[in-house]
């Protein structure tokens, strides 16, 4: 009759550190981002300034930004849970260099792709399948880089050390806040008010 108990809580337990990837492997993945020391107003303000492809209901009645690094699984896992949520959210995916050398390159190579979202397709079934990412090409426009460089800066601003790190403002509430970890799909739906 107690088993039952501990072995949820086992789960839970093994559960919990796939939740983020952070380059720092002491840091707990479950703690809040450590970017709550910024407001959540203001941190969307600073979502707001980054260069990321965007997915989604175009006129959708708010956005959600998702900072997200190509090496990184459980950014796979929050793209797989957003798709069902496409019809009525719109979100802006913007690539970071934080896990891996090749992580910059590789978000540049999304956004410099012509169909940004079928890159991004791409790159997670391949990380998602324990494999490299997406190629990147030899010619990679420097501005593109830039973008992702641009991006990781903003990431530190908001003092965030893991993704995916998730900036939103609840269309029901207009609550803003920010989640660091991947979530499934029917808790990005509450996060986001759809």
């Amino acid at each position: 009759m107690n088993r039952r108990p501990l072995v949820l809580g086992l789960a839970s337990l093994a559960l919990a550190p796939l939740a983020a990837c952070s380059k720092k492997e002491e840091a707990p993945a479950a703690a809040p981002a450590p970017g709550r020391r910024v407001s959540p107003i203001e941190a969307y303000a600073i979502a707001q300034r980054g260069s990321g492809f965007t997915v989604g209901a175009v006129m959708a009645a708010n956005t959600v930004y998702v900072f997200f690094d190509t090496t990184c699984p459980h950014c796979g896992e929050l793209w797989k849970a957003s798709q069902p949520l496409l019809n009525r959210l719109k979100m802006v995916w913007m690539p970071i260099g934080l896990l891996r050398p090749q992580s910059g390159p590789q978000g540049a190579t999304i956004l410099a792709a012509p169909d940004p979202a079928k890159a991004m397709s791409e790159n997670e079934a391949s990380v998602m399948a324990r494999g490299g990412g997406i190629s990147v090409p030899s010619n990679l426009p420097d501005e593109v880089l830039q973008k992702v460089k641009d991006n990781t800066g903003l990431f530190n601003q908001l003092a965030a050390e893991s993704v995916p790190l998730i900036v939103y403002r609840n269309a029901q509430t207009g609550q803003h806040g920010m989640h660091a970890g991947a979530v499934d799909t029917a808790t990005l739906a509450s996060l986001a008010g759809v």
